[in-house]
């Protein structure tokens, strides 16, 4: 029986890169349904995504790829298809994201496993278990904050979690924990940061006068709601539109942006470069 994988793989960028892997896979018997690649300039660096099927044992797969990496200084990842990321989704009051990952997840649109949801508030927990997923409700405080993510790390391991989803999740996480889940946390935030933090950030906007409202999905890192971008969407807005109007929209984009970065993310098409991203969608 075959099996379907994925390899996602960068190196410096140097002529013979995709014929080394293609190669390799053709001699092996696998089948090449999908290959994308990229070469970044600026960088010299090339990243490139293929999916495949193949018969053979996944062990031997990985030391033959193994052997090819250090001819090209490859840094590279064999992820089976089969096996789905298990995620953990953290929420506080504001369950718009967190309804619209579990519709998604329960009807096949996301091909994920949500295992778990924390919250630093009770509110959701109906919601939660209306799915049959177990909820954990975590205060968190000035002074309790080390303990709360302490408890977070312990039901990533529990859980076995492969990525953590910040659903309108409205604590900053300490540098201490970024570092520990680094490239493992997705956020999402409303477009309009930098120009209006602080609350109601709608109603600034409305008052200024917006023509465009927007989210932005990224990873998460240490530099607040800075780390590597990978989807943003926009909706366009004019002056009949109030700012409860401009709320309605902005948790329709907030959706839509962070439903494709969790999707990408499970489909291992995103890629880090840096400080930004490599996006191979369908």
């Amino acid at each position: 029986m075959s099996s379907e994988y994925v390899l996602t793989l960068s190196c410096p960028d140097r002529p013979g890169v995709v014929a080394a892997v293609s190669g390799l896979l053709a001699e092996q018997g696998c089948n090449i349904t999908e290959s994308q690649q990229f070469g970044d300039r600026d960088a010299g660096r090339f990243f490139m995504r293929v999916q495949f099927t193949s018969g053979m044992a996944e062990r031997d797969l990985r030391a033959l790829l193994a052997a090819l990496a250090p001819e090209f200084a490859m840094e590279m990842r064999l992820h089976d298809l089969t096996v789905k990321p298990r995620v953990l989704v953290m929420v506080s009051k504001l369950g718009h994201c967190l309804n619209d990952l579990l519709y998604r997840t329960r009807s096949g649109l996301l091909d994920i496993e949500i295992a778990a949801v924390v919250s630093n508030h009770p509110d959701l927990r109906p919601l939660t278990q209306s799915y049959g997923i177990d909820y954990h409700h975590l205060p968190v405080g000035p002074e309790t904050k080390p303990r709360q993510e302490a408890e977070v790390l312990t039901l990533v391991e529990h859980y076995r979690i492969d990525l953590v989803v910040l659903a309108r999740y409205m604590q900053v996480l300490s540098e201490d924990l970024c570092g520990k889940l680094a490239g493992k946390v997705i956020n999402i935030h409303h477009s309009f940061l930098p120009s209006f933090k602080g609350a109601r950030p709608y109603h600034q906007a409305y008052a200024r006068g917006v023509k465009l409202i927007g989210a932005t999905a990224h990873y998460v890192t240490a530099a607040l709601d800075e780390g590597p971008i990978i989807e943003q969407e926009v909706a366009r807005v004019n002056h009949t539109h109030s700012p409860e109007d401009l709320a309605a929209m902005g948790r329709d984009v907030e959706r839509l942006a962070l439903s494709r970065a969790v999707r990408w993310h499970a489909e291992q098409r995103v890629l880090l470069d840096g400080h930004k991203t490599i996006v191979f969608p369908r």
